[in-house]
C-alpha cells in the first residue's frame, strides 16, 4: 500500500514537472522544473529496485546535465544580448505540438489498454542490490570498453578547458 502511495506521488511529480518543463515561458523554470523531473525518474528507478540506475540518473542528469543547461542559459544571454524572458514560440508551432502530444498520448494510451500484461507474485522478499553486479562485470568483462570511456571523457575534459583557455 505505502509502495503504491510513493509510485503515485513520484508519477505525479514527473508528469506535473515535465508540464512546467514545456509550458513555462522561462527557461530557467523550465530547468528546474527538469530538476524534479529526474528526481521522480530516479525515485522510480529506486521503487524498481535499480539502485545503480537511481545513483546514476541523479549523478549523470542531475549533477552533469542541469547544471550544463543552467550555465548554457545563464552564459548564452549575456553573450547573444537576448532577454531569456523575450523568446517566445509562435502559435501555429504550439498547435501542432500539442496535436502531436495528443496523437502520441492516444496512442500510448491504446497500446498500454490493449496489451495484456504479464504480472508475476513476488515472492521474494529479499531485496539484492545491483550495483555489486554491474561493478564486477564492469571489472572484469568489460574492462576495456570501461576503461576506453573514461579514458574518452578524459579527453573531451583536456578538449573542452583548452578551448576555454584559448579566450
Amino acid at each position: 500500500m505505502l509502495v503504491d502511495i510513493v509510485f503515485w506521488f513520484f508519477a505525479v511529480l514527473i508528469i506535473g514537472s515535465a508540464l512546467v518543463v514545456v509550458l513555462s515561458k522561462n527557461m530557467i523554470y523550465s530547468v528546474f522544473a527538469l530538476l524534479f523531473t529526474f528526481f521522480g525518474v530516479a525515485g522510480i528507478y529506486v521503487l524498481l529496485n535499480a539502485d545503480f540506475l537511481a545513483v546514476t540518473q541523479i549523478m549523470i542528469y542531475i549533477g552533469g546535465i542541469l547544471v550544463l543547461l543552467i550555465f548554457g542559459i545563464m552564459l548564452t544571454s549575456n553573450v547573444t544580448g537576448v532577454d531569456i524572458k523575450s523568446v517566445q514560440t509562435g502559435k501555429i508551432q504550439m498547435f501542432f505540438a500539442g496535436l502531436v502530444s495528443i496523437l502520441i498520448i492516444v496512442s500510448i494510451s491504446f497500446i498500454a489498454y490493449s496489451t495484456n500484461w504479464k504480472v508475476s507474485p513476488t515472492t521474494n522478499t529479499d531485496v539484492s542490490t545491483t550495483i555489486e553486479s554491474i561493478g564486477k562485470q564492469l571489472l572484469t568483462n568489460y574492462l576495456l570498453a570501461f576503461e576506453s570511456a573514461s579514458v574518452l571523457l578524459l579527453i573531451a575534459i583536456i578538449g573542452a578547458a583548452l578551448i576555454a583557455r584559448r579566450k
